[in-house]
């Protein structure tokens, strides 16, 4: 399996880029809003789980971004809820699929304003829940699983996606999505890798948000949270694979291993603050039990503090928009 040749230009292709890459600034344009998007519903269903957070319509998903883009939130992570599913996921490369037909809309709608990006992996389109393929014994068959990302990726590209996001914890997705890519002649999108994401208790609203289908568990890819050095390793990897960035999820648990990253590559780091920690905070604010508004700082500042460039948080319009 070659690798693609690097092009490090792709982190400069327009001014909203190179705005979300840059090394310095403390800003609203380092922060990515998470969105989700589902098909079939006229009205936005609120996330009981994740107070505030919604599944959109497409209507009023392209209002919330244009929000988040006047705002300064310097991205948009989308990811889409099907009507049906299936063992393969096919709606995840349907052209005309809910996460695709998303991705046109928000690139129609915001343009070079702002970063689009998607969610690289099949769990919200299989029945059965998981991030890839089953095998006969009914375990996630690594390479099968890496040809359905690869159409994915193009998919999305096609749709004009700035950003994929694999996000399966698959052996070898970055290099495959990127020569599928580069094959397609799309080098200018970029990937955004999820390097490093362990099996947390903490994405369970997020799981409600997808409507998620799993039963068990993905600990037989997702890392095991004991371990750290096992996340330098997946993380050379994939910017060996000829990832644009790379991502630590979830982030507050993994502090430690956003700086190990931090001072180990070259590319730009993101960390997820992800659903569970959103609804604690949330739920401790709503009981009174603590300062809602500096908590959400400090919880954003201590993750930008420990090194990341890049934080994905459902607070993101908010907090650009200081709290009105």
């Amino acid at each position: 399996m070659g690798f693609p040749d690097i092009r490090p230009r792709r982190l400069r292709t327009t001014p909203a880029m190179r705005r979300l890459v840059a090394e310095t600034e403390v800003a609203p344009r380092s922060l990515i809003l998470p969105l989700f998007v589902r098909e079939g519903i006229t009205e936005p269903v609120p996330v009981t789980s994740m107070p505030g957070v919604v599944q959109h319509t497409l209507d009023t998903l392209r209002k919330a971004c244009v929000e988040a883009v006047e705002a300064g939130v310097g991205g948009l992570m989308l990811y889409g809820i099907p009507r049906a599913k299936d063992a393969n996921g096919s709606g995840a490369t349907d052209p005309d699929g809910i996460l695709n037909a998303a991705i046109r809309e928000v690139v129609s709608e915001v343009g070079e304003a702002s970063v689009v990006m998607a969610d690289l992996c099949i769990d919200e389109f299989t029945d059965h829940g998981h991030c890839g393929v089953l095998a006969a014994d009914g375990s996630v068959d690594n390479d099968a699983t890496l040809e359905r990302y690869a159409e994915m990726a193009l998919a999305q590209a096609e749709a004009g996606v700035d950003l994929v996001s694999p996000s399966g914890m698959m052996d070898g997705q970055v290099g495959v999505v990127r020569r599928a890519l580069d094959g397609a002649g799309h080098t200018n999108v970029g990937v955004l890798a999820y390097s490093a994401k362990y099996a947390s208790a903490f994405y369970g609203p997020f799981r409600e948000a997808v409507d998620s289908s799993l039963k068990g568990d993905r600990k037989t890819y997702q890392q095991d949270p004991a371990n750290a050095t096992e996340a330098m390793r997946e993380t050379a990897l994939d910017v060996a694979e000829g990832a644009d960035l790379v991502m630590v999820k979830p982030a507050l648990g993994y502090l430690d291993v956003v700086r190990r990253i931090k001072d180990a590559v070259d590319v730009p780091v993101a960390a997820y603050n992800v659903s569970g920690e959103y609804a604690m905070v949330e739920a401790a604010a709503a009981n009174g039990w603590i300062e809602r508004e500096r908590a959400i700082l400090e919880v954003l500042t201590s993750i930008r503090r420990a090194g990341a460039d890049i934080v994905l948080t459902y607070w993101a319009t908010e907090v650009a928009r200081g709290f009105r």
